[in-house]
């Protein structure tokens, strides 16, 4: 039994509380936010204490903290947990600059095993079936890569100005899939679009078409967007030359209807991160208490996170400079 604290008391924090007081091998303990009232009800539902000082946490018995917070509060409390003996689970990006982990990671002084970077993709069971299938060669070397990754509503202003940008709040997730698949990559190339006024004014993007190439030769192409009408889209496909692999977005039902007006039409996408992702955030935590439990550094590390935040500033200085288009002579 892994006894846990959870700092932040938001949306993601409230998926975390629940995962953990589900699982048979884990005991929340104490909540952590700002706002004490929303520790407080977020604690009572799962029969935990709860504080409004990260402070607590670090002197409390917990023997894990899983980190929500608000990313610029990231690094400060993952040395802060870590330096109380605690392992954390700490949720993307670690922060937005590339400067501030690499002091993070100097900070945890050869302590950086305690740390995962909640990458939940990777255990999606479809992605990592497949993942195991290309290892294992069904499909020959790999050779190209798609992932698509597209939001049913773009979120609101107040969180476009915090997030530092589609490429390190959006499309980090899928440069951790695409490393995930090729490993070390040495070259990246995007384009950005901007077809939401809310997002120019936010001086970002609401859509993004990245490539990455890979040391072995295998090229990766994320598709993004912050809007789309049929749902939560979210496909990877997996390219070699004995065949493909693929992983189709998940709907509530199997069912299918065919009339004069449709054939094999199905119901619409599941339209939520937390339903898609459900059984991804219930295996992230058992591989990091099975981990922890086992003295084994539990994976995504926390240079996994710090490669994937450097693809995004990658991508978004490669964005930048593609934002005005080359005219093609005719």
């Amino acid at each position: 039994m892994l006894t846990f604290a959870i700092i932040g008391a938001g949306r993601i924090g409230s998926v975390h509380a629940a995962t953990v007081a589900a699982h048979p091998d884990a005991e929340l303990r104490l909540v952590c936010d700002p706002d004490e009232s929303a520790a407080t009800r977020l604690g009572a539902s799962y029969g935990a204490q709860a504080t409004r000082h990260a402070e607590d946490v670090y002197a409390s018995e917990a023997e894990a903290v899983i980190i929500a917070s608000p990313t610029h509060l990231h690094v400060d409390q993952i040395t802060a947990s870590v330096g109380s003996g605690k392992a954390v689970l700490c949720e993307k990006p670690i922060d937005l600059d590339v400067a501030r982990v690499d002091r993070c990671i100097a900070a945890l002084a050869g302590h950086e095993h305690r740390v995962m970077v909640g990458f939940n993709r990777r255990f999606d069971p479809t992605f990592a079936e497949i993942h195991t299938r290309v290892g294992a060669g069904e499909i020959g070397e790999l050779e190209q890569l798609m992932i698509i990754s597209r939001d049913p509503a773009p979120p609101p202003p107040a969180y476009l100005a915090a997030s530092g940008g589609i490429f390190r709040d959006m499309t980090i997730h899928d440069f951790d899939m695409a490393r995930f698949f090729l490993g070390d990559v040495v070259q990246v190339q995007a384009v950005g679009q901007v077809t939401d006024p809310a997002f120019a004014r936010a001086d970002d993007f609401d859509g993004a078409v990245t490539s990455l190439l890979g040391a072995t030769g295998a090229v990766a192409t994320i598709i993004n967007s912050r809007h789309c009408a049929t749902g939560y889209d979210q496909r990877l496909e997996a390219f070699g030359p004995s065949g493909t692999l693929e992983a189709v977005n998940r709907i509530a039902t199997a069912v299918r209807s065919s009339t004069r007006a449709t054939s094999t039409a199905s119901g619409p996408y599941l339209h939520h991160f937390l339903e898609r992702y459900a059984d991804a955030y219930r295996l992230e935590l058992s591989h990091f208490i099975d981990a922890i439990s086992t003295g084994q550094a539990p994976s995504p590390t926390i240079h996994d996170g710090r490669e994937a935040l450097l693809l995004a500033e990658y991508a978004a200085c490669s964005a930048r400079a593609t934002s005005e288009p080359t005219p093609i002579p005719r």
